[in-house]
């Protein structure tokens, strides 16, 4: 982030609490304004092809103890953040909760880590400006990258260019926490194959499915971190590479697809930044578990639910999708990707992969 792009995210964050002065001179009670973060209040933007906030909005306002609580919590973090990039430093979102524990006035602590999370995303929305220009960062996410692919990455100390298979080991090159750091520099790959699982991801490493097939192997590491959504969305923006999600054959699984593809109710406000609308579900289908007769588990009652809750879920809502779920709830069972092993460790790269990715038109 430059110089400037730091002094703007700083007066950006001074002019929204000037807000507040504002409505104190025009007497009236501070307050402040943010969608309501829940899946009823997300809609389906054509023209951007993503999930975004719709009208709804809930008010923090100093008319009750509770919303001034919120407000004095809010100012106290403006301050903290202004502070933090004027000095050019930055900070975890978990050091921010224990950061507030110092702060002059108990009732500007946060209670717990989810409150300064919400914090910290209410104020990107109103102020427009992301987290990572605010110099925050989460816990270390883990995610990976394994392909042909090199690349320059701007660190504190200074630049470094790395090809991600040639000068990195078996774990593969680790997303940074802002990936608009990172400069392309060549790219031999061919699309994308984005996987949920640790144990996946060291299969197909091991198997040389990166070499054989061009790709880049990009480790979700479960419901993946807002860094490997920006990095997936550039790489298919920028070097217009296709982009795959290999999951479990499972409701949650399924939401990680969508958080990639059409982005989270937490975090829709930046779909339009981190989702990838392009992005394709290679597997495990409900159907590859009739298909292959993969070894499954029964359907919980969570599962279930989850199931149902998808079929209202507007971003499921498309023919692919319903025909999907409805057969698993008729079938009541879910499958993992390791359960491709029961075909032999190569199956899913010598024949599952392949034929999947040939009917997708990837191959």
């Amino acid at each position: 982030m430059s110089t400037d792009d730091t002094q703007q995210a700083r007066e950006q964050l001074i002019d929204l609490a000037a807000e507040f002065y504002d409505q104190f001179e025009l007497g009236e009670i501070p307050h402040m304004s943010v969608p309501t973060r829940t899946k009823n209040n997300i809609e389906y933007d054509e023209e951007k092809d993503v999930w975004v906030y719709g009208d709804r909005e809930s008010t923090r306002s100093a008319n009750s103890v509770r919303g001034a609580r919120k407000l004095l919590k809010a100012i106290y973090t403006i301050e903290f953040l202004s502070d933090q990039l004027e000095e050019d430093r930055s900070s975890t979102l978990r050091e921010l909760y224990y950061l507030s524990e110092s702060w002059d006035n108990d009732e500007a602590q946060f209670n717990d880590q989810d409150e300064s999370n919400s914090m910290v995303e209410d104020l990107e929305i109103v102020s427009g400006v992301t987290r990572e220009d605010f110099h925050m960062r989460p816990e270390e996410s883990g995610a990976t990258i394994m392909g042909p692919l090199h690349l320059r990455e701007q660190t504190r100390r200074g630049e470094r260019e790395i090809h991600c298979q040639e000068d990195v080991g078996e774990g593969g090159y680790q997303i940074p926490n802002n990936p608009d750091t990172i400069d392309f520099l060549d790219c031999d790959a061919d699309f994308i194959l984005a996987v949920e699982t640790g144990g996946m991801r060291d299969r197909l490493v091991e198997n040389g499915f990166d070499e054989e097939y061009n790709a880049l192997i990009v480790h979700l590491k479960g419901q993946p971190a807002r860094a490997t959504r920006r990095i997936t969305k550039r790489l298919h923006d920028e070097l217009d590479l296709p982009v795959t999600v290999f999951t479990d054959g499972d409701p949650w699984s399924y939401r990680i697809y969508g958080s990639v593809a059409y982005g989270s109710i937490k975090s829709a406000h930046l779909s339009e930044y981190l989702a990838t609308p392009e992005a394709d579900f290679i597997g495990i289908q409900p159907a590859d578990i009739v298909e292959y007769e993969l070894p499954t588990d029964p359907l919980s009652d969570s599962d279930i639910n989850a199931l149902e809750s998808e079929l209202d879920d507007p971003r499921f809502q498309t023919d692919y999708w319903e025909e999907q779920i409805e057969l698993q709830l008729d079938l009541g069972k879910k499958s993992e990707q390791q359960s491709l092993a029961s075909h032999g460790l190569d199956f899913v790269t010598d024949t599952y992969l392949p034929e999947r990715l040939d009917e997708m038109g990837v191959l």
